[in-house]
């Protein structure tokens, strides 16, 4: 029988994407993932920590407070050299609203429109946490360097894969298969690193 596991987000694809990623490093029918949306009356937990490692475990503690179940959180964004690592934690309401992905990436575009294209590194950073019922947290941190493009490439993805193009790559990760993505990028280098400690916890 699966082990269930509580994904504290309610974006469906980042569901889709670790589910994905779980199935590859331990199997396919071992954990279930559920998320915020099985809990209709799970209120939204304010991220208010300075890092994404501290809004990670935020999310991840109240997950499993609530729920009695051991839950995993992450917290990524993008990390713009030429903007001393902004949006960074803010990357998801950069432009002041939350999740508005297009706002976000054109001010992005605009805020480093003049910066040389030597200049225009960056990184995607992704900290996940789990945490469990009796009170033991791990936290994990991946992080994919790059370059900021000028314009879109590609149609997959969400957020900033459309203008990202990962250090070795010649298409964007928005140009990426799901499993391609998967390999090379923040959030897949983080949740193959916390598999193994949940496979340690939940899976003996």
């Amino acid at each position: 029988m699966s082990k269930r596991l509580l994904l504290a987000t309610a974006n469906k694809k980042k569901l889709v994407e670790l589910q994905r990623i779980l199935d590859v490093a331990l199997g396919t029918d071992r954990i279930a993932l559920v998320g915020l949306a099985d809990f209709p009356d799970y209120p939204e937990v304010p991220e208010t920590g300075l890092t994404f490692g501290e809004n990670a475990l935020i999310k991840a503690r109240e997950g499993a407070a609530r729920t009695g179940l051991a839950t995993v959180a992450d917290d990524s964004g993008l990390a713009v050299d030429a903007l001393n690592g902004m949006p960074g934690v803010f990357s998801a309401r950069w432009s002041g609203g939350h999740g508005d992905d297009q706002a976000n990436l054109d001010l992005v575009l605009a805020q480093i429109s003049d910066v040389a294209d030597g200049q225009r590194g960056g990184a995607f950073v992704c900290a996940a946490a789990l945490v469990l019922p009796n009170g033991r947290e791990h936290l994990v941190e991946g992080k994919q360097r790059g370059t900021i493009l000028r314009a879109r490439r590609g149609e997959g993805g969400f957020g900033y894969d459309p203008i990202f193009l990962g250090d070795g790559q010649n298409r964007t990760n928005a140009e990426l298969t799901a499993e391609e993505k998967d390999a090379i990028s923040h959030r897949g280098k983080a949740f193959r690193e916390l598999s193994k400690v949940i496979a340690k916890e939940l899976l003996g």
